[in-house]
């Protein structure tokens, strides 16, 4: 079993309570086919977000499809799907199309207007909208630090490989017709 094969068993065994234990009665064998049908829910989703994340980022179809082992028609057919619409309010919208290399400043520009995002698709983030500035910054996938939390900084949402944070300024939107706007 490979490493990662060998921690995911692991985290299954500690999702269904059943690590530390010698024997397994037939309530943990129930518990563990419960941890590992939401494991494969899990690493499915990842690798959704894994492929738009690499599309965003510029690769084919063709170059997908091959590490996947599958037709460049396959994975798109598979993988090439937006996610259903939401319904929005007045106060959601989507901000896209977007790529790794341009987002973050089409995030600072709708932070400055009182939009955050909430959750993102391929190519694009699902924003809410406030009465104050947001910032937006992004790093490769992990936790929020204590120091970020100190600082006013949460999670805005995680898109695999990315995790979004997201921070209130407590400046208050103003429109650009007031004065001191840029």
């Amino acid at each position: 079993m490979s490493s990662l094969g060998d921690a995911i068993g692991h985290a299954v065994l500690d999702e269904a309570g059943a690590a530390d234990k010698p024997l397994l009665a037939l309530e943990d064998h129930i518990a563990l086919i419960a941890a590992s049908a939401r494991a494969d829910e899990e690493v499915r989703g990842i690798l959704q977000r894994a492929v738009h994340a690499a599309r965003g980022a510029g690769a084919s179809w063709a170059t997908i499809g091959a590490e996947l082992h599958m037709s460049r028609q396959a994975a798109q057919q598979r993988f090439g799907h937006l996610g259903a619409a939401a319904d929005l309010d007045e106060n959601e919208r989507w901000l896209g199309p977007v790529s790794v290399f341009d987002e973050m400043a089409e995030l600072d520009l709708a932070g400055l207007e009182g939009w955050h995002t909430i959750g993102a698709g391929p190519s694009e983030h699902r924003m809410l909208r406030g009465d104050t500035r947001w910032e937006h910054r992004r790093s490769v996938w992990r936790p929020l630090r204590a120091s970020e939390r100190a600082e006013g900084w949460e999670i805005g949402c995680r898109a695999f490989p990315w995790v979004y944070f997201v921070r209130d300024t407590g400046v208050p939107v103003t429109s650009p017709a007031e004065p001191g706007t840029h």
